[in-house]
Parts: C-alpha cells; structure tokens; sequence
C-alpha cells in the first residue's frame, strides 16, 4: 500500500492556495506581456524575495508555468491552458471563478466540519445575517464581478450545449435566471432563427443589456426582468436554466421545474444545465464537490443525480428524459413536455 493518494487530497489545499494566489497576483497575465526571470517578475507582481521562486518552481511543477534555463537566469512562461484560460486579457479567461474561489470560498472551505455537523451554511449569512444572495445583489458593482465570473466557467458548457443540442426544431427560449445573457447568447451565434429571452431580475438587466450589445446579439436576445419564484416564465420552445437549480432545496427544485413545464409547448424541451453526478455517486467527484459548496453557501440547497432529475420532471409531467454531457463534469438535463 501507498498513501501518496491520502497525502495528495489531504494536503491539497497548498496546490489549490498556490494557484489561487497566482490568479490573484496576475501572474500570468503579467507572463503573457512578458517571459521573466524570478527577480523580475517577482518585481514587477511586488512578491518578497523570500518566496519568488519557491512559488514560480512550484507553479512550474503543478503544470501552470513552463521554465528555460536554470537558477537565478531562468525564464519563465505560461505553460499553454494557462495562457488560454488564465490571463485576463484572453476572451476564453476562466479565472473569475477562481478570484471568486480565492475571496470567499476559501475561508468559507474551512467551516466544513461546522456545515456537516449543523446542516447550517457557513458564508457572509455567519456575519452579517443576510443570505448570500441578498448579500450579493446589495453591491451592483460587486454583482458584476460575480456574474461575469460564472459566465467565464460556463461558456464552454454553453458552447457545446449549442453545439449538441438540436435547436432546428424551436424557433424561442427563455433562459431562466439568464445573468449576462450568456447562453441566450451563445445560443443565437450558433443558431441565428432562434429569438432568446434572458430572464433574471431588475437589477441584472443593465449588465446583460450591456453584455449583449458587446455581443452584437441585440436583434436576437432581449433580457427582461423576473423574479422566477414569484413571476410566471415567459413562454418559449425550449426553457433553460444554468447552474440555476442547484442553488435550491427540494421544494423550491419542484418549484423551478413545474414553471417551466407551464412555459412550454407540448413537444418544447426544458434544459438545466449542471455538474449531474453519475447515479452511483462515484465518479463525478467536481458534482460531489460541489453538492457540498451548496451545503456551505446555502445549507439545504445540492447537487443531484440525473435519476433524480428524472424523478422530478416525471412527477412534474414531463414525459422524456435524457440526459446529455457536455464539457468536463457538466451535463445538460433535458425534459420534454
């Protein structure tokens, strides 16, 4: 027996610090302006001598970065999906997650063992006694932040849900608690005769008007205002939600799923798009995960399985069920009425 595997997860969280700190510096933002030695870079990030190429060589041995040469004169790069997805300036930037991963959920992380035992959340709510939605929307400036920090870890997702899925069969849809406006709109550059709605509530439709007009998807995508627990779903062919359900208990679940049911057309399709853990529950460990972030944000909202989205759908009346995977531990979950 070997406990290398123990030691890696247990002692996880110094790789998981290391890349977040360096997200957070804007190390490889700073690389993809300019390759550097550690003394110039560490300079230019304003990094204590002490630490500079102790946390270059490990972001080197973790994969993130590429070295040439040895000692003091070493140059240093971005190794080529840091440079993809971690340098802001780059479209394809994922790193608003983990900005958001490094300012809240990382502290948050460490309240787990609290969570297990009281089924309690373990957010802002402990200090403030708002709940993390609440507590969000407070802040425009701040809620902006957080929606184009989602949409930069959803993209790919939406992009092969639009790239999968068989639009040519619908000609609207309404995207359930829509933010930015990003679905709606990846789904109208991928298929042109679709008219989308992106519903989310007042306060959001201003950054996904702004959104689209940078998109150029204003002919196809109009955002409007919902508030999806207390407002009816503007009707459309297909109904989306991303990353939607997951947020909620099992009452509020139905809720979302009986609303979408009512939006739709006999034949028309209600999509979710989510980290679907595998029915066994062994495999998808980022929807394990996850399920349990649900537990430190909100308490009793979590992930699910696709056999438990099927169950709700059917009870809702839906009448097929299938499910569909997307990019890394996503999946869309797909019911037609």
């Amino acid at each position: 027996m070997d406990p290398d595997h123990i030691m890696q997860v247990g002692m996880g969280f110094f790789a998981s610090k290391t890349l977040l700190s360096a997200v957070e510096l804007g190390v490889f933002t700073e690389l993809a302006l300019k390759t550097d030695n550690a003394d110039g870079l560490g300079n230019r990030l304003g990094l204590h001598e002490r630490g500079r190429r102790d946390f270059f060589d490990g972001l080197v041995a973790l994969g993130f970065l590429e070295r040439e040469g040895e000692g003091s004169d070493a140059v240093y790069s971005n190794a080529p999906d840091s440079a993809a997805f971690l340098d802001r300036n780059e479209r394809t930037y994922i790193g608003g997650i983990l900005e958001m991963a490094n300012a809240r959920l990382y502290p948050f992380w460490a309240d787990l063992t609290e969570a297990l035992q009281t089924g309690a959340p373990q957010n802002e709510i402990k200090v403030t006694g708002r709940p993390m939605f609440e507590e969000l929307y407070a802040d425009p400036a701040r809620l902006e932040q957080f929606m184009h920090a989602m949409s930069g870890i959803s993209a790919g997702n939406f992009h092969a849900l639009a790239e999968k899925f068989d639009f040519s069969r619908y000609q609207t849809l309404s995207d359930v608690g829509g933010a930015t406006g990003l679905l709606s709109t990846i789904v109208a550059q991928h298929h042109p005769h679709m008219s989308c709605t992106s519903c989310d509530l007042s306060v959001v439709r201003p950054i996904a008007e702004r959104a689209c007009a940078a998109a150029g998807v204003t002919e196809h995508v109009t955002p409007v205002d919902l508030d999806f627990f207390a407002d009816p779903i503007p009707p459309a062919d297909v109904v989306t939600m991303g990353m939607i359900l997951h947020d909620w208990n099992l009452e509020k679940k139905m809720h979302l799923i009986r609303a979408a049911y009512d939006a739709l057309p006999e034949g028309g399709a209600f999509i979710v798009v989510e980290n679907i853990i595998d029915d066994d529950r062994r495999e998808n460990v980022f929807g394990l995960m996850m399920s349990l972030n649900m537990l430190i944000e909100f308490g009793d909202a979590f992930d699910f399985t696709g056999a438990d989205f099927a169950g709700w759908c059917r009870e809702a009346g839906f009448r097929d069920i299938e499910i569909l995977p997307l990019a890394g531990p996503a999946s869309a979950g797909i019911a037609y009425k």
